[in-house]
């Protein structure tokens, strides 16, 4: 039986008027990263701060690695590290002085301290740059930084809240890698609130999408790519006619089909092979150059979602 880091149970949360955060219903495993995908304001933070017991919920209930948001916040944030709106660094201090004030405040012992302050640095690329004030470092070095201090005490679950938001491209595809790679080496459970759907695909195993509170569709990626349609055939050629469409689109293996310029986008029913429909675009006069056999992508599956009027849990 997989272990659960998150569990949370009609979860809700209203601010006057506002419904944060609607029935909420929600299980995360433990070691995966779980991505929480949604648009700004759709309850993304108000989540974290309801599972780490920093806002108490309306209705409904959560637990976080066993302990309940209500009664044991505190366990819960002794035993979690976090990365929210803002990095918490003191930029007048150092990078090594920064991480030891923070592993003084978790009372890590001096030995374990110092060699942990050095393997989370050096794992991130600061190490050369300890002594410089955090002040100077540019907003990417800067979120290196936060979220080594998130993972200093070794936590098991730790949640990052947009931990790219704001950064340039560089910056951002450097802080992906870098955090791949230590939660693979760290094996922790990761809570990622974000709305970069480049992002999530990189280093999430499962996601959840959110809108105006309501969890609407959750599974690993290639789940919510089924739920946008079947395997699709893009086909990049020549001669592609209103008669050709039609006839593809009585075809019985074939869900859709649509012409956009030189390409033809054919969405099948269920997996099967693209060579009899090839075969037969060529038969039909259709000048081929290219074919490509794929899915839909998540940023097709994200809008989709956006735009539907009630959820689509599987």
């Amino acid at each position: 039986m997989t272990a659960i880091a998150i569990r949370t149970v009609n979860l809700s949360r209203d601010f006057g008027n506002v419904q944060a955060v609607d029935n909420l219903s929600l299980e995360v495993p433990r070691g995966i990263v779980f991505g929480f995908l949604g648009a700004n304001g759709s309850g993304k933070t108000t989540t974290i701060r309801l599972l780490l017991g920093l806002l108490e919920p309306t209705s409904g209930r959560a637990k976080v690695l066993g302990f309940d948001t209500r009664l044991q916040a505190n366990e819960i944030r002794r035993r979690t590290g976090a990365l929210l709106e803002y990095p918490g660094l003191y930029e007048r201090l150092s990078a090594e002085d920064n991480l030891e004030f923070y592993g003084r405040v978790w009372r890590l012992p001096t030995v374990r301290r110092r060699s942990r302050i050095k393997e989370l640095l050096s794992n991130l690329g600061l190490w050369q740059r300890r002594h410089e004030s955090v002040g100077s470092w540019s907003r990417g070095m800067k979120q290196k930084l936060a979220v080594a201090r998130a993972m200093l005490h070794c936590p098991p679950l730790i949640f990052l809240d947009e931990p790219t938001n704001g950064l340039d491209p560089v910056a951002a595809a450097a802080l992906r890698d870098d955090l791949q790679e230590m939660v693979a080496r760290e094996g922790v459970t990761v809570f990622l609130t974000t709305h970069n759907l480049a992002e999530a695909e990189k280093l999430c195993h499962q996601i959840g999408v959110i809108r105006q509170g309501k969890l609407l569709a959750v599974g690993d990626p290639n789940e919510l790519r089924a739920q946008a349609g079947g395997p699709r055939i893009e086909v990049v050629g020549r001669g592609f006619t209103s008669s050709l469409l039609n006839w593809l689109r009585s075809q019985p293996l074939v869900s859709s089909a649509a012409i956009q310029g030189d390409r033809l986008t054919i969405t099948l029913c269920k997996q099967t092979s693209a060579a009899p429909l090839v075969s037969m675009l060529v038969r039909a006069g259709v000048e081929i150059e290219e074919v490509h056999k794929g899915s839909a992508s998540l940023e097709e599956v994200f809008l989709t979602l956006m735009k539907t009027k009630t959820p689509s849990l599987p």
